[in-house]
């Protein structure tokens, strides 16, 4: 059996079924060659046609979301929900409101959640959703009427045993609780598991908000204990300024590290203290405002619209905003000013070629289905007290998080090197880890 010409058979089947979904094609090619050594080990997966069924999803929603904006205005927005594999459970998945939303991007993030779940190690299968609604701009009460809108035609779908969704970009606790709110309402049921990432008071977990920014920077501090390091003393770079960018920040000032820049759409800023994730915070989540603003709150901060994060020099680098912000030419920067280490805070923000040019240069890479698994194994854990009825400490939620981040650092580097790859290859390990999981109990379950 030729598992590489098979490998490149599935690939150009995704291309041919999916035109035009170039996110969803480049997480396909990304994820497939590492499951060579895997195929080749198990040729029972390739007779049962695990890889072709695991790359087309089990349902995809798309659908009509028509709100009413405050001028009166009739409003109509596009919403999606792809049910990607329940194999391991419950679709887990979150949901984004942005306007570059678009079936290709939500199938692409469907499918990292598989493998990122699998991780994990806990009961949740792999999802994700959301529309082309912007939520910048808008009042409460147009996010309330969306919200609203968009929770009527998905509600049918879900279920705390069908499919959980939470928050992404553009959907923070404001929009799971309008969501939550009328789910509720729909079905008369208070099923607090239908969704993760609520608010403390009803249901929610404590250390959820955080669970992504801190659980990156715990993958990438079990990846410098490889190298004999910490992040006491390093200098450290973030990309982007939302909940995963923040929480990131304060885990590496609480470590010991310097995060001295940070960057939303507009351009970067540059603090040689240190940011103030204070300030940064009353910044992005009160005032809702621009990252210039920090600038000029800060003495010795300075803005800039040009350029890149990137090229601020540093030891470690977490990129927390979007996918493919860290390009080529970034990575080249990046490893001429000495950087150690890479963790994806965020889904794919690193093209093929940066990985490639890090990979040269024997720099640590964490991808972000490993990296930043810890934002959905905090809303699982979440899911686990809902069915529960209890409600754990910050303490020992954040015990539970950092236990799961270790763990999936493990599994990614005795995978890896089961399959005769170097231990550092987080990336292969991290593929073939999920993907076995997810394989073994789909050959269990059957043809279906």
């Amino acid at each position: 059996m030729d598992v590489s010409a098979r490998i490149e058979a599935v690939y150009a089947q995704i291309v041919h079924r999916n035109p035009g979904e170039s996110e969803f094609h480049q997480a396909a090619r990304e994820v497939l060659p590492a499951l060579a050594p895997v195929l080749g080990a198990h040729p029972e997966y390739v007779d049962a046609r695990i890889v072709e069924r695991l790359c087309e999803p089990e349902r995809q929603l798309a659908f009509r979301v028509p709100w009413v904006d405050d001028d009166g205005e009739v409003q109509v927005n596009r919403g999606f929900r792809v049910e990607f594999s329940s194999a391991l459970g419950p679709y887990k998945g979150g949901l984004r409101f942005h306007p570059s939303v678009n079936l290709g991007i939500v199938k692409f993030l469907g499918f990292e959640q598989i493998f990122k779940n699998a991780l994990t190690g806990l009961a949740i299968g792999g999802g994700k959703g959301g529309a082309d609604f912007d939520p910048k701009g808008r009042s409460d009460g147009e996010v309330m009427r969306f919200c609203q809108s968009f929770m009527t035609e998905l509600h049918r779908h879900l279920g705390e045993h069908t499919d959980v969704p939470a928050g992404d970009i553009g959907v923070g606790a404001r929009e799971i609780g309008y969501l939550f709110g009328q789910y509720k309402r729909l079905t008369n049921r208070f099923e607090a598991g239908v969704l993760t990432g609520k608010p403390v008071g009803w249901g929610g977990s404590h250390a959820r908000t955080e669970a992504t920014g801190y659980g990156t920077v715990h993958f990438a501090q079990e990846m410098l204990r490889t190298r004999k390091k910490d992040f006491d003393g390093l200098t450290v770079v973030v990309s982007g300024s939302g909940n995963v960018a923040l929480y990131a920040i304060d885990k590496v000032h609480a470590l010991g590290g310097r995060v001295v820049a940070c960057s939303d759409s507009s351009g970067h800023v540059v603090d040689p203290d240190g940011i103030d994730v204070t300030l940064l915070k009353e910044i992005k989540e009160v005032r809702r405002g621009r990252i210039d603003a920090y600038a000029t709150a800060k003495p010795g901060a300075v803005f800039s619209g040009r350029g890149s994060v990137f090229e601020v020099p540093c030891e470690v680098v977490l990129p927390c905003a979007t996918q493919n912000e860290l390009t080529e030419q970034c990575a080249i920067t990046l490893v001429k000013n000495g950087v150690l280490a890479v963790a994806e805070g965020a889904n794919m923000p690193c093209t093929p070629a940066a990985i490639e040019i890090f990979r040269e240069a024997d720099v640590l890479f964490g991808p972000g289905k490993a990296a930043n698994a810890g934002g959905v194994a905090t809303s699982a854990l979440e899911m686990q007290q809902n069915a529960s009825r209890e409600r754990w400490t910050f303490a020992q939620t954040e015990a539970r998080l950092a236990a799961v981040m270790t763990e999936v650092h493990t599994l990614c580097r005795t995978t890896a090197d089961r399959y005769g790859c170097s231990p550092d290859d987080y990336a292969l390990g991290a593929n073939a880890a999920g993907f076995v999981r997810v394989a073994e109990a789909m050959a269990a379950q059957g043809i279906v």
